[in-house]
């Protein structure tokens, strides 16, 4: 009777043995799991951290950018759409003449600073656009062969005045689209007085990747 009960006890004891290690194993795994998950909260609050001081820094850098334009916004001399600065052409220049005129100098140079300070760790250049009503050039004006040339022109003087006043030249470029995105109607005079105008607008820096050449 002894030996039975006896031989019971020796039959039941590995049972809590490999019981025991089990939850070891279960623990040593939560354990983990718990170290994972804390690391992860801890990443992804360093990141929302990082993210609201960025985010912090850009809505500064806009309101510098607007503080800038509230007097011309103010005046009608300049438009704020979509984050693109629309500058009226009689305020930069006279009728078919791409010198700038002392008004529109004295804005590029408002905004010189306030740009540069936009651009400033953002991975990103100025396009400025130059863009005509859809009338020709007036005849005997022998400088410009046509609209597409004028707002061209147009553009290389405000992309230089921009540069003179400390952008950096290599985050700034200038394009043309003569009559070709007229924002009014060309049927009128005030249409066709906002269809005049040179456009500032932040763009995506194009990619320093070498492009390996057909062989």
């Amino acid at each position: 009777m002894s030996e039975e009960i006896d031989g019971g006890v020796e039959q039941t004891a590995p049972i809590w043995a490999v019981f025991g290690d089990l939850m070891s194993v279960l623990l040593g795994a939560f354990v983990l799991i718990l170290v994972g998950v804390i690391g992860v909260q801890l990443e992804l609050s360093t990141r929302l951290d990082q993210e609201v001081k960025e985010r912090q820094v850009e809505t500064q850098r806009r309101k510098t950018l607007e503080q800038a334009l509230a007097g011309p916004l103010a005046a009608g001399r300049v438009t704020l759409v979509n984050g693109r600065i629309g500058i009226s052409g009689s305020v930069l220049f006279a009728l078919n003449s791409a010198q700038l005129q002392p008004q529109g100098r004295d804005l590029l140079k408002s905004l010189a600073g306030p740009l540069s300070g936009y651009l400033k760790a953002r991975d990103e250049i100025l396009m400025v656009s130059g863009f005509t009503d859809d009338r020709q050039v007036r005849d005997g004006n022998r400088r410009f062969a046509d609209n597409w040339e004028l707002s061209a022109e147009r553009a290389l003087t405000v992309t230089r005045a921009l540069v003179d006043e400390g952008v950096p030249a290599a985050s700034v470029f200038a394009a043309a689209f003569g009559s070709g995105q007229p924002v009014s109607s060309n049927a009128d005079e005030e249409g066709r007085a906002r269809n005049r105008r040179v456009e500032i607008a932040p763009v995506p820096r194009p990619s320093t990747a070498t492009v390996k050449p057909r062989e």
